[in-house]
This record gives structure tokens, sequence and C-alpha cells, in this order.
């Protein structure tokens, strides 16, 4: 199936609330073990988010991983299936587990299940994010818990619920899943850690916890070959997604990559630059040649 195929939540406040695309038609086997994911490049900004926010939808668009969804597009015809948030990060983070939510962002208490001690809510970006990238404060007003769950009901659980089924479809089919996790980071995070020269992309494969070490080896290595500095890990290890699939002893490998912005970004206009295109034809050439890898290793791990 080559078209995107809008996927809409019961009751969910807009039309769809991500993009699917498979490598086959739908109940055909895929032809490879890829699923790829872009869960914060949506561009979606709803009335409801909108009308409590104390800053414009420009200025919080500055937290998306823009046009990365753009960046991956032809990875169904190259043997991948993809999902991809059609909502804004700010709205609700689909690389944050659930019900990670900050209680001083609420009106009313948070039930005693919400995740509210971790160190990305700290940070004021959780599941409902508090503050955009610069550190402003997003809304203008404090949240009910009934917002919240709105959106983890109408957006978060259902991306969650057909990204596993894309998973078990990989793993029924081949013996194992690939997942990669697709992200974009500010240029100023590329030369975090005291770098002499900025990195141009981190593979986050939780210190190794989240996927065999051939997968990001070779991701690696194929990166490299192109020309590009790579880091692993640092200042990215890898998100919820990675964390809560990368699992390898049961043949579930997950891997997020990190993509400098500004290889094909002007992050002050969020306008894609001359180097796009060049971007979009190397990480075409990397699904390429993932698609044609040789991962039997990964069926008997």
């Amino acid at each position: 199936m080559n078209a995107w195929e809008p996927i809409a939540a019961e009751d969910a406040p807009g039309p769809a609330t991500f993009g699917l695309r498979r490598a086959a038609a739908e109940g055909a086997a895929p032809p490879t073990p890829l699923v790829f994911a872009s869960p914060h490049s949506g561009r979606d900004y709803p009335d409801d988010m909108m009308s409590a926010a104390a800053l414009d939808a420009q200025t919080i668009r500055r937290s998306e991983d823009a046009f990365v969804d753009d960046l991956i597009g032809s990875a169904p015809e190259l043997g991948a299936a993809m999902i991809a948030a059609r909502y804004a990060r700010a709205y609700i983070d689909l690389n944050r587990e659930a019900f990670e939510l900050d209680p001083g962002m609420f009106a009313d208490e948070l039930p005693e299940f919400a995740r509210a001690r971790t160190a990305r809510v700290a940070a004021g970006l959780g599941a409902i994010a508090r503050v955009v990238s610069e550190g402003q404060e997003i809304y203008a007003r404090k949240l009910m818990f009934a917002e919240a769950r709105n959106r983890i009901e109408g957006a978060h659980r259902p991306y969650h619920a057909a990204l596993e089924r894309l998973i078990a479809e990989a793993h029924r089919t081949h013996g194992f899943a690939i997942l990669i996790d697709w992200h974009s980071m500010p240029a100023a995070a590329a030369r975090a850690g005291g770098r002499d020269r900025p990195c141009d992309v981190v593979l986050g494969d939780r210190f190794g916890a989240a996927c065999a070490g051939l997968l990001t080896a070779r991701v690696e290595r194929e990166l490299e070959a192109m020309g590009y500095r790579v880091a692993r890990n640092t200042p990215y290890a890898g998100g919820y997604t990675t964390e809560h699939y990368g699992r390898p002893a049961r043949r579930t490998h997950a891997l997020q990559i990190e993509i400098n912005r500004g290889l094909y970004l002007d992050e002050a206009t969020l306008t894609p630059t001359a180097g796009f295109e060049r971007l979009k034809a190397n990480l075409e050439r990397l699904t390429r040649a993932l698609a044609s890898a040789d991962w039997s290793s990964l069926r008997t791990a």
C-alpha cells in the first residue's frame, strides 16, 4: 500500500491521529523486518490545545522534529513499513509513557498511576509538554486531567497499538523485527559534550540494551561511508519507544536515530534548506542497505 492510510481514533479531536504506510498490501507479508516510526514530526495543533496556549503555533513548532516524516517518506517503497504522527509533539508526545505527566500543569489531582517523577517530566517534557525547546511555557492556564486523558486515549494509545501491530507483523513473518525511531535534534544539541565539531547523527540504542550491536554498527558504518559524523548514545540514548520496544532477547530490536537539523532545516524559519534533498537521498541509500542486509543472525539471537 503506497498511499498514506489516515487513522482516526474514536472520539479523537481530529480527522486522523497518525499516518500509516505498509510496504505491502494490507494482509500481505511485509517484505522486510523493518518498521520506521516518526513520532515527533506531526504538525497539527488542535483547537483544544491552542485555546489554552500562551504561545502561537509557530513558536511551539520549534519543538517539532520538522519534516522528518518527509525525509523518510520513501521507506515503504524500499521495504519498510512506516508510521508517522499527525498531531504535534507538544500536543501529545508519542515518545513518552502515556501518563508521564507533570502535576504542576493540572488544576485537579492526577491519578495515582500517573508517572510524575521522571527526568523528562522534571525538564517540562512529559507526555504533555510544559515548555517548548527554548524553555518558554506553553500554556496560559492549568489543564484538567480530562484533557490529558482525551489526548492519550485519542492519539497516544492508537499510535502505539498500530506500531505494535506493525512490529508483530514483521516478527511473525521474519522471526524478528527491527524498529527505527527517527528524530531530529537542534544544531546546538549536536555540539553538546565538548565536541570539537558537531555530530551529524546520534544513534541511541540504550547503551546496547535495545538492539543487537550489529544493527547499530551497520547503521553507523553506512552513515560514515556517506561522510556523516556519527555519535552513539550522547546526548540521546533513546527515549520511551526505544526502551519500551527494544527487546533483543525477544528478537525485537529498536534503534533511535537523531539527525542534526542543521543538515536540512533553517531553524529560525522552520523551512527546509538546500541540504534537504541530499539528506533525503542519503537516507534512501541507508534504507536500501538495511532492507537488503542479511539479518538472519537476529532470528536466533
